[in-house]
């Protein structure tokens, strides 16, 4: 219900006006409705009214304001019709108020007085006397003037019916106070003055003191039938009053939920208080200040941070639970007395040990276990880390976070590893300041923090795609965290306090070293984990993958059989990438065939071999990179590195006839191979020249003909230097017409003066030419050592020709043409 009346309402200059009722009064009834109606004038002054409509038979204390409502409304005061008419908005024009759409019906109003208040507004008492409807608009400027016509309802006695529908309404009315006794005193003296011989008023006074919206009020004023209002009305009493029920019981379960709290904290207090009393508790403060001594008792703190914790201690006894600066220093102080200060595992000092768990976890890799393992005695004969910092290297997919984890497991040392791949915040190392909102250490510290030792071993995953950004260089950040010299003294922003990181042993994880910062790099020991041939991932497949991924699907081993030519053909044709993490995926997928094929036919037990792998794995991914079943002038094979391993790559040269010789390539190659390139079109230019005095001809070939060099797959980009004699061989074969052997693959940087120049990724391009099953190779002279380093299962088969000069490249390649 409401006791509050709104009339024209307006933030504009044009005016506004509210009404309310003031003080103690309650709303007053007309006595004298009946005689009115012979005074009220045809045409009518009307003022707009916001939220609700005004009802007859009430008298209130409205406000208004504005230069034209107080005009408007005075002017009419004092004339000898004293009438104004109120009407609600239906649609409001928010930039001139007296534009709004109105309402068709309203209720005429008496101006009894106007009283001058502050702001340069009036309080006028009106007395609603009528409903109105508008015949027609005569005027909208200065005010809106309509010629209305005026409805009075019945004088007479009410009927059965109506006076049903009147004690009706009294009831709800009644039921209406028990939920809601705020306007009880006020509906009261209403009921009593008037009787239910007079319906229609006692419908509008009711009507007015509701809560319900102005649309759902307007449509009560516009309707005239008395029966048809009174059955409206109770329509919206009985919304009032469901409205009321849920309002009672919303606020009876909110005191009830209150009382209980109250009631629970009362007693936890008391409690507290009790314990307090008789020794038996201390209070939060107090507890927290013990934890923090407890913990120190156990810590090798510096004097450092012994002083710093002291002092924070002492600091949080004089500071409020309450206070914000009270939880900062509890947080920094949790923070500090978590760490593992002079805390250290006992490091597995047995080198055989070590070896049998490198070689449990992993297969193959030979040279990089001897490395670690070589790291490992170093650790042991000197009985602590000697500050070394391993960077494993190698295409996704071939282990290195698992080296790591398998380095601290032979270690007895407990491991930890993040990524700082795409790290763009120096803060993430190195910690935030503790003046920032939510601050906290960097990741080393956090680290420290879970392990709970201070000689963890943490590997660095990714340290090739750190970025850089405004909010600092995380790659600088981390110097100071590698480097021997300034580690053993680390300090992290938030701590403030320095931290001995010498201890730790890092281990670094990267695809590629070209992203990494030469001066990160120099703090580092390289170890390339080059990628698996094809006998190595069947090995690994079938001590492995194949028995977790048959215990990650529920399986028996008795359930599923992979055979190894099905395993074979999977590697080439479905997963030809340097690792084996795709090969994974595609051994799961079996699985989960597998699995499928159970559950809808029955049958328990699968073999799955060369010629139904296509059942499970769908058609082959990869064909063979042997692009041409012939020899062809201008035609060569090379051998290149990338990040995923090593890869063959053809490189054709074709001529056009032109009267301008000139050169270009395509295939999208970088600026490096661009140049290598051109090297290798001047250098077969100029032998062809030379050659002039005994062959005719291929001078005159370049000058009459264009040159183009192209290396197919050309959606992928190329860079490298390793290219040149391959480039220089084609262009070379299309102008002799002479077709270069199919069963040769080369790689080696060329100079203006034909020399070869050495180059890497030996390993990775070995493999890629054993997979695609070219096996006389052509490497420059001065890579010689790095081939006779590689395995002996690698080299096996393997006819490598070494060259120093392009010369030598020819002769290999034509000694039988």
């Amino acid at each position: 219900m409401n006791n509050q009346q709104d009339g024209s309402n307006n933030n504009q200059q044009q005016g506004q006006g509210s009404g309310q009722v003031q003080g103690g009064q309650a709303h007053q009834i007309s006595s004298d409705l009946a005689m009115v109606s012979d005074m009220l004038p045809d045409n009518l002054t009307v003022l707009p009214t916001e939220t609700r409509p005004f009802f007859p038979g009430i008298t209130v204390p409205m406000t208004f304001s504005g230069d034209r409502f107080i005009e408007t409304i005075k002017k009419i005061a004092n004339s000898n019709q004293p009438f104004l008419g109120l009407v609600l908005i239906k649609e409001m024009n928010q930039e001139d108020y007296l534009q709004s759409e109105l309402y068709e019906v309203g209720t005429v109003v008496r101006i009894l007085k106007i009283v001058p208040v502050e702001d340069h507004s009036i309080q006028v008492l009106v007395q609603g006397l009528e409903r109105f409807s508008r015949l027609k608009t005569i005027r909208t400027d200065p005010a809106i003037e309509w010629q209305v016509e005026y409805y009075s309802d019945p004088n007479e006695k009410p009927g059965e019916e109506l006076k049903a529908y009147t004690l009706s309404i009294v009831s709800s009315v009644k039921e209406l106070l028990k939920l809601n006794p705020v306007f009880q005193e006020q509906i009261k003296m209403v009921l009593n003055q008037i009787s239910i011989e007079k319906p229609g008023m006692l419908m509008d006074l009711i009507a007015s003191m509701m809560t319900a919206d102005g649309e759902k009020l307007q449509d009560i004023l516009a309707t005239y039938n008395l029966y048809n209002r009174g059955e409206k009305l109770l329509v919206l009493l009985k919304e009032e009053i469901e409205r009321s029920q849920i309002q009672e019981e919303i606020q009876k379960q909110i005191n009830e939920k209150v009382s209980k709290q109250q009631r629970e904290f009362f007693l936890r207090e008391q409690l507290k208080v009790i314990k307090k009393e008789l020794g038996m508790e201390k209070d939060d403060k107090e507890s927290e200040i013990q934890k923090f001594r407890d913990r120190i008792k156990n810590l090798k703190l510096t004097k450092e941070a012994s002083d710093v914790i002291h002092e924070e201690i002492d600091k949080l006894q004089v500071l409020e639970p309450s206070s914000s600066e009270f939880q900062v220093t509890r947080a920094y102080l949790n923070t500090l007395t978590e760490l593992p200060w002079g805390i250290y595992s006992q490091d597995r000092l047995d080198i055989e040990e070590a070896r049998r768990i490198l070689d449990r976890d992993h297969y193959g890799l030979k040279d990089v276990k001897n490395r670690i393992l070589e790291f490992i005695s170093t650790v042991i004969k000197k009985g602590k880390h000697t500050g070394t910092i391993l960077c494993l290297v190698g295409p996704p997919g071939v282990g290195k976070t698992s080296v790591g984890r398998s380095i601290a497991d032979s270690m007895n040392r407990k491991f930890f590893r993040f990524s700082v791949g795409g790290m763009r915040d120096e803060a993430e190392i190195k910690g935030h300041r503790r003046t920032y909102i939510g601050a906290m250490p960097g990741k080393v510290i956090q680290s420290l923090k879970r392990t709970q030792t201070s000689n963890p071993v943490i590997m660095l995953d990714e340290i090739d795609k750190m970025g850089v950004s405004f909010q600092g260089d995380p790659a600088s950040a981390l110097l100071e965290v590698l480097d021997p010299e300034q580690n053993k003294d680390f300090l992290d922003h938030y701590l403030d306090v320095r931290y001995d990181l010498s201890n730790i042993l890092f281990i670094t994880t990267a695809n590629q070293l070209d992203t990494i910062p030469q001066a990160l790099l120099d703090r580092m020991e390289v170890i390339k984990l080059p990628g698996y041939i094809l006998e190595e991932k069947v090995q690994i497949a079938k001590k492995y993958l194949i028995p977790r991924q048959i215990k990650e699907h529920g399986l028996k081993k008795s359930e599923v059989n992979i055979s190894d030519e099905a395993l074979r053909r999977t590697i080439d044709e479905y997963a030809r990438e340097a690792g084996v993490r795709s090969l994974e995926k595609n051994i799961a997928k079996i699985m989960r065939q597998v699995t499928l094929r159970q559950s809808e036919s029955g049958q328990k037990t699968f073999s799955v071999t060369k010629n139904n792998l296509e059942k499970y794995l769908g058609k082959p991914v990869f064909t063979t990179e042997q692009l041409y079943s012939r020899d062809l002038p201008g035609v060569s094979l090379g051998l290149a590195w990338t990040s995923m391993g090593g890869t063959t790559m053809y490189v054709e040269a074709s001529s056009v006839k032109s009267k301008n010789a000139g050169f270009k390539q395509t295939g999208q190659l970088g600026r490096v191979m661009q140049e290598s390139s051109e090297i290798a079109y001047s250098y077969v230019r100029s032998m062809c020249c030379e050659q002039e005095q005994q062959q005719n001809g291929l001078a005159q070939y370049f000058k009459d003909n264009f040159i183009h060099l192209h290396v197919p797959a050309g959606a992928t980009p190329k860079d490298g230097p390793s290219a040149g004699i391959t480039m220089a061989l084609a262009i070379y074969s299309l102008a002799t017409n002479k077709p270069v052997r199919r069963d040769v693959a080369m790689t080696g940087e060329l100079t203006l003066t034909g020399k070869v120049l050495p180059i890497g990724g030996i390993r990775e391009k070995t493999i890629a030419a054993r997979r695609v099953g070219v096996f006389n190779l052509i490497f420059p002279k001065d890579n010689q050592k790095d081939f006779e380093d590689l395995p002996d299962y690698l080299k096996k088969g393997i006819k490598p020709h070494f060259v120093d000069y392009f010369a030598d490249v020819l002769k290999v390649v034509y000694n039988n043409k």
